[in-house]
């Protein structure tokens, strides 16, 4: 088998990085490697160009444009495979000024609430987890679409709702963070935290022992919420099937990698104090597979 040249993209986490630096190569694959953060702009240049062979992309943008396109919609020519560069749990990530009267889920209804964008995959995680767990109406909230700490830039990747849904955008040159300490919108739910939260005392969160919860709803439910996928562009994938199992070996692989560093207790590899107890934490509540 001749060896393939394949460029991919995603952001720079540590269960990459062997995949990364090439300390690990994908069987019949050389690897032109991109990492960048923030990891939106690889969604975006993939989404709008494809710029690499194969990326990261947002599971929301992935399944939402895909299935369009199957429908009859525009072309959206990437599939993907089970690899996820990004699980992250979203209770923390709740925001709220204290002067709204919201202590509990079922205060955020009726209230207007900031999001990065509608369709963001945090932003669905965690309003399924707010009617699922704990039977919020989420359809009476009034959703404020801006940028968390920068102003947004809306892009032609931008997916919108096909059924009716309250959002009206941020005004112009003002970030939710912002918003959220002046009192002009009731609570954030996005993936980044408010630096609002750091320099006024009215922006909390809506669950203080937020890793209480996330650990309760893990318990309950098996869910490590997916935010992320891997995309190869269809043309190299139907030219090329045999990729996608090699790739999602070698991720495996480099994965696999990171968690033996991770666990080596000679020296800390990451500059978490606490490191160690936190890797045991993990392996105790994903029995050695988070």
């Amino acid at each position: 088998m001749a060896v393939l040249p394949l460029s991919i993209a995603t952001g720079p986490y540590d269960r990459v990085a062997a995949l990364r630096l090439g300390d690990i190569e994908p069987e019949g694959i050389v690897l032109d490697y991109h990492a960048q953060v923030p990891v939106h702009g690889i969604f975006v240049a993939m989404a709008e160009r494809e710029a690499w062979d194969a990326s990261e992309m947002s599971l929301a943008l992935y399944t939402v444009k895909r299935a369009r396109a199957l429908a009859g919609g525009e072309p959206f020519p990437f599939t993907a495979i089970p690899v996820f560069p990004s699980r992250v749990f979203r209770h923390g990530n709740i925001f709220i000024n204290r002067q709204a009267g919201i202590s509990t889920p079922k205060d955020l209804e009726g209230k207007r609430i900031g999001i990065q964008e509608y369709r963001q995959s945090a932003g669905i995680w965690i309003r399924g987890i707010l009617r699922d767990e704990y039977g919020v109406d989420t359809e009476t909230i009034r959703w404020v679409e801006g940028g968390v700490n920068e102003p947004r830039k809306p892009t032609a990747s931008d997916i919108r709702p096909d059924r009716e849904v309250d959002i009206t955008e941020l005004k112009r040159g003002s970030t939710l963070s912002e918003a959220l300490a002046a009192g002009e919108i009731d609570a954030i739910i996005a993936a980044r935290q408010p630096t609002s939260s750091k320099t006024s005392e009215d922006v909390v969160r809506l669950f203080p022992e937020y890793r209480d919860a996330e650990r309760a709803y893990f318990e309950k439910t098996g869910i490590f919420p997916i935010m992320h996928t891997l995309v190869i562009r269809d043309a190299v994938y139907k030219e090329n099937p045999w990729v996608a199992k090699s790739l999602f070996n070698a991720f495996e692989v480099s994965k696999a990698k990171a968690a033996d560093l991770l666990a080596y207790t000679g020296a800390m590899v990451v500059m978490t104090p606490w490191l160690h107890d936190a890797v045991d934490e993990m392996n105790a509540v994903f029995n050695g597979d988070a």
